[in-house]
């Protein structure tokens, strides 16, 4: 199938609340295009420098969300355009978003990344860190970023009842933190579980490979 119609094929089964980013991470700008001809308008990265580049070939009124671990001395990369960042997964990190952010004279909206699976090598933030994050005098203080919910990542696995748990624990830790983020970002859910993901109420899914079809790393 075409990324046109892998496109469609999706979005024909995503309730109206539910936002899809395309995934472009590796991609050739011609897949991209593809998928803006299609329709999409809102792509995903994980590479700064990739990003960076598809930036200067590809339409204005794309949204670019970066959804990779981003590391505090990249920022000011991204900055001027980017719509999105999905994995703030450290205050030191907000700190520097938002310092950036004062650098463009404007406000950039955040997701934080919260740790719920079970492996050591996933980033993210506990619960106890996010409700300290939001209280805290530091984050009040701060004018140009601005927290609109949470990122998750569930654990590696094919047991599904693990992940439908994984899920649920962002859905009812957001519930909790609703006087400070009203109308929360959900942002879980890839290619593999983003239909379960949507049950477990997530309103934005991070989709690649059902896309764009298969990764190469080799390039």
């Amino acid at each position: 199938m075409s990324i046109k119609e892998n496109l469609q094929n999706i979005k024909s089964k995503l309730p109206n609340h539910v936002c899809l980013v395309a995934v472009s991470k590796t991609k050739p700008i011609e897949a991209l295009e593809e998928a803006y001809h299609a329709g999409q308008r809102v792509f995903g990265e994980n590479y700064v420098q990739e990003l960076v580049d598809k930036v200067q070939h590809l339409p204005k009124d794309i949204e670019w969300h970066f959804i990779g671990h981003l590391q505090s001395n990249k920022v000011k990369y991204i900055a001027p355009f980017v719509t999105l960042i999905h994995g703030v997964d450290s205050f030191s990190l907000l700190k520097e978003i938002n310092k950036q952010a004062l650098k463009q004279n404007k406000i950039i909206d955040c997701l934080l990344q919260l740790y719920i699976a079970k492996e050591e090598t996933k980033f993210g933030l506990t619960f106890e860190e996010v409700e300290q994050l939001l209280v805290s005098e530091d984050y009040g203080n701060m004018k140009n970023v601005s927290i609109k919910g949470f990122m998750a990542m569930a654990s590696n696995t094919d047991n599904e009842t693990q992940i439908e748990k994984e899920f649920l624990s962002v859905l009812n830790f957001s519930k909790k933190m609703i006087p400070y983020i009203p109308n929360p970002v959900l942002s879980y859910g890839m290619s593999g579980d983003y239909t379960l993901a949507i049950k477990c109420g997530s309103n934005m899914i991070r989709v690649g490979s059902s896309i764009f079809g298969v990764r190469n790393y080799t390039k």
